[in-house]
């Protein structure tokens, strides 16, 4: 009677395994030292191996030799065993017999000893598929067996068992077998069929397989009926409905060359196959050229065309048109040829700046008197200037240049004496006086000049008009927090007054100078000496800080009467819109 091929070279000893050499060494030097357990588990993919380790393991076992990896297959205890009607090797598909009671007549069968061997072996097959009730009246059964029982469990799904029952067995875990490993065992078999093939045809039976000697044999017999003896490539394409390797190199070469007419070809070609099995196929086609090292295909490319793929899997997915989805996935695969490597982008670069000089032009100015520039950094012992305050303050003011013609002979560069700290200073405080108030910092710049700065006494010299000496005054306590945070809180100020020209020079004397005079600051003004000044320098004056300044305007008394019609009350009125306006006289 014919057999199937899985069935009439399924391994009898250990030596016919394949692909599971580790476990086979392990169970061998088991079985020669006598160190034997009483629970076994097998797991791993379908038709790698399990239960046919576990027939092998059995037999074993019951050899009239004794326990030895490798049975006499003579006896009686191992013809029975190969021939599957050993009276104490009880096989339960736990797939059909996966109930408590089913459990409880195989618990009950470990009370009687064996009938003629030494062992009575149980083998359940599909373990992972038994109740939770039969796992729980196992347990105790499984732990403590009598000395004559010994259990072999088989499942390709070790996660669904209990740990309970993973920590009372040996785990043997059977790995995939490789497709090199099954193609040189079809092989094998075929030869001793006394079948021709071609090995391109074998590859693509044990690539089917996708690890499982099982799968690939039954392949392997629809083969041998299909192809009347001879298996070719074309017989095994046309026989699992995949497409050629060749059709597959082809189309590859036209996406590379952009052959848009050609590969619409194969779009048409193609049409009789599924397009989630053509894209498979790239894929596996893909693997190949990256794995052979010819580097036909560059691996950047490789990867781009893998991931056009993947995205087209996942349409698929979502029930879209095949031939369309094919269709669009080999234009985006051209498409990404385009697409520029970034080195490539940078030598293009670089090649295209070769030639080209660069050439430091300097500019043609004519001499105008010298501003002083911010300078871009201040010195650290500055403590009270906020770092991102002297990021926006310290961007140097670009002075605007003047055409020169060309006939203009420029003079060398006058070499400009280097500024003093506080000079340094000054300018960093107009600067923050132009970030708080750009008409502020316009009148301070102008009429304010920088003379010295020395032992925390800040000179200054002032030539401001009246209108500008109403802003310096409205705004002094801002001037005065600037030059406590820029120069120290313990900086005194010095004001020096310029002569005004002759047509202002008789308001210079009935009014003062500016508000911005000789003080100490945090200080009474007691306690501060100023030193000896000219004759033609005036102090400035105001009620609250120079008392002896005469018959000023600004040291006259206020009457409480008209103290609503000064400008800036009235300013403050609009401002603030009070409903009702209190004044007290202060004593």
């Amino acid at each position: 009677m014919s057999l199937a091929l899985a069935r009439k070279y399924r391994p009898a000893t250990f030596d016919d395994l394949i692909g599971q050499e580790a476990v086979a060494q392990t169970l061998s030097l088991a079985l020669d030292s006598d160190r034997l357990s009483h629970a076994y588990l097998f797991s791993g993919l379908r038709g790698s191996g399990k239960t046919s380790t576990a027939r092998i393991f059995a037999k074993a076992l019951l050899c009239e030799k004794g326990t030895t990896s490798h049975p006499c297959g003579i006896c009686s205890h191992c013809v029975m065993a190969t021939e599957s009607r050993h009276m104490d090797i009880i096989e339960m598909d736990a797939a059909s017999n996966r109930k408590i009671d089913d459990i409880r007549e195989l618990i009950e069968h470990t009370k009687y000893k064996p009938s003629t061997a030494r062992y009575k072996i149980f083998i359940i097959d599909e373990v992972h598929m038994l109740t939770k009730e039969a796992f729980n009246a196992l347990l105790k059964t499984l732990e403590e067996p009598p000395d004559f029982v010994k259990f072999i469990l088989a499942t390709t799904d070790p996660l669904k068992l209990p740990a309970t029952i993973l920590s009372r067995t040996q785990h043997f875990r059977f790995r995939k077998i490789p497709q090199s490993v099954i193609a040189k065992h079809l092989a094998h078999i075929l030869n001793l069929e006394g079948v021709e093939y071609e090995q391109n045809a074998l590859d693509i039976i044990a690539r089917s397989g996708a690890g499982s000697v099982r799968d690939s044999l039954t392949l392997l017999d629809q083969a041998i009926v299909y192809s009347k003896n001879f298996i070719d490539l074309s017989t095994v394409t046309n026989m699992l409905g995949i497409i050629e390797p060749s059709m597959l190199a082809k189309l590859l070469e036209d996406i590379m060359a952009k052959d848009e007419a050609k590969v619409l070809d194969f779009i048409r070609s193609a049409s009789e196959f599924e397009a989630e099995m053509v894209i498979d196929e790239l894929m596996l086609y893909l693997k190949e050229v990256l794995l052979s090292g010819s580097h036909v295909i560059k691996p950047m490319i490789i990867e781009r065309f893998f991931r056009v793929l993947a995205e087209s899997k996942s349409l698929l997915n979502m029930g879209a048109d095949g031939e369309f989805v094919l269709s669009l996935t080999l234009f985006k695969m051209m498409e990404s040829l385009q697409i520029k490597e970034i080195d490539a982008m940078i030598r293009s670069l670089e090649k295209e700046l070769s030639g080209v000089e660069v050439k430091k032009v300097a500019p043609v100015r004519e001499v105008l008197p010298v501003q002083v520039p911010i300078e871009k950094t201040v010195e650290q012992n500055v403590e009270a200037i906020q770092e991102e305050e002297l990021v926006q303050d310290m961007e140097p003011v670009v002075e605007p240049q003047i055409e020169v013609p060309k006939e203009v002979v420029v003079s060398e560069p006058i070499v400009e004496a280097p500024l003093d700290e506080g000079a340094k200073l000054f300018n960093v405080l107009i600067t923050k006086m132009y970030d708080r108030n750009y008409d502020l910092g316009e009148c301070f710049k102008h009429s304010i000049a920088y003379v010295s700065f020395e032992n925390n006494l800040l000179t200054w010299e002032s030539s401001a008009s009246d209108k500008e000496k109403v802003l310096l005054r409205n705004n002094w306590s801002m001037i005065r927090m600037f030059v406590q945070d820029i120069f120290g809180f313990e900086t005194k100020i010095k004001n020096i007054s310029k002569e005004l020209p002759s047509q202002v020079e008789t308001k210079r004397v009935e009014e003062p100078s500016s508000m911005i005079e000789d003080e100490v600051l945090n200080q009474p003004i007691e306690e501060f000496h100023t030193p000896p000044i000219d004759d033609n320098e005036i102090p400035m004056k105001s009620s609250c800080i120079a008392p002896e300044a005469g018959d000023t305007e600004a040291a006259k008394e206020k009457d409480e009467r008209t103290i609503l019609d000064e400008p800036m009350v009235a300013k403050a009125i609009e401002l603030f819109a009070p409903e009702k306006v209190r004044i007290k006289r202060k004593v």
